[in-house]
């Protein structure tokens, strides 16, 4: 029995790649990936790598084996995901694979911003396939405001249409502890159950300018605008107009309460408290 990790080059199937190594035996860990030779250094530490594209259901065949237990980290190709994932879903239920995890966002089905929605529909995917199932509904990156520092300390302002919305942000690599740790402990604790994963302290976008700030030594302050004038800015700075609505909508489901949401599955899952995000944001400075 293997533990098969999709996307294993990505940013958070790199991390989860790492922790399962803490844990168990290289030989017991497979990296799906596109690309070979972008894995070469997954495979220099004793990992298997196999070859395969979400987006080309034929090269999924032989993927899995019996009994393997698989992460399916959710594609990058927003439009496109429900497609990929399903064939995904549908070579693990030909394989016969003991437990199928999926990254999906907190909320679940309660999710109401348009990103959610292929998640939910992958989530349904899975039920209907009768596997086995976890769903590690992921909630927001730390990383995701952190690796945007350059141009907010560039014009000293943290800008959102959020208004005084919360957001219980963990790291990337919390995240990755979790899905780790549902693969590779007793499979009867965790199979056909969904875990609403998110940080342990909720921040207002005030509060994470103030970190940002405070680390740095430079004047950051938030500045609040309309959904209608953060589109603008961002379509303004050169995003592509669909990516920066993405981005509104989340800020309009962080104004609702919508990422704010604390339950305490990853701390339990992860056995420590989450990564504050002023922690991230050091990280971040500190790597610049």
């Amino acid at each position: 029995m293997s533990i098969v990790v999709t996307g294993a080059t990505g940013q958070l199937g790199r991390l989860v790649v790492d922790a399962l190594l803490d844990s168990v035996p290289a030989e017991r860990v497979v990296a799906l990936v596109r690309n070979k030779e972008k894995a070469a250094d997954l495979a220099g530490r004793g990992v298997e790598l196999r070859i395969a594209d979400y987006g080309r259901p034929e090269t999924l065949a032989g993927a899995f084996g019996a009994g393997d237990r698989v992460l399916l980290i959710s594609g990058s190709e927003v439009g496109q995901r429900v497609a990929q994932h399903a064939a995904v879903i549908d070579a693990a239920k030909a394989a016969g694979v003991a437990q199928l995890a999926y990254t999906g966002v907190l909320g679940g089905d309660d999710a109401d911003f348009e990103l959610a929605a292929e998640h939910k529909e992958t989530e349904r995917l899975v039920l209907a396939s009768g596997l086995p199932y976890t769903f590690l509904r992921n909630g927001w990156y730390s990383e995701n405001y952190t690796a945007n520092l350059a141009p907010v300390l560039a014009h000293g302002a943290v800008v959102s249409n959020a208004g005084e919305g919360r957001i219980a942000s963990a790291s990337r690599a919390d995240y990755a502890a979790a899905a780790a740790a549902v693969l590779t402990g007793p499979a009867e604790e965790h199979l056909n159950k969904a875990y609403e994963l998110s940080g342990d302290t909720a921040w207002s976008f005030a509060e994470y300018a103030a970190e940002v700030a405070a680390r740095s030594g430079r004047e950051v302050a938030y500045t609040p605008v309309s959904a209608e004038a953060h589109l603008e800015i961002l379509t303004g700075a050169g995003l592509p107009r669909p990516f920066a609505e993405i981005l509104v909508d989340v800020d309009r489901a962080a104004e609702h309460g919508a990422l704010a949401l604390r339950t305490g599955d990853l701390t339990r899952l992860i056995g420590r408290p989450t990564t504050p995000v002023g922690v991230s944001v050091q990280e971040a400075l500190d790597a610049s």
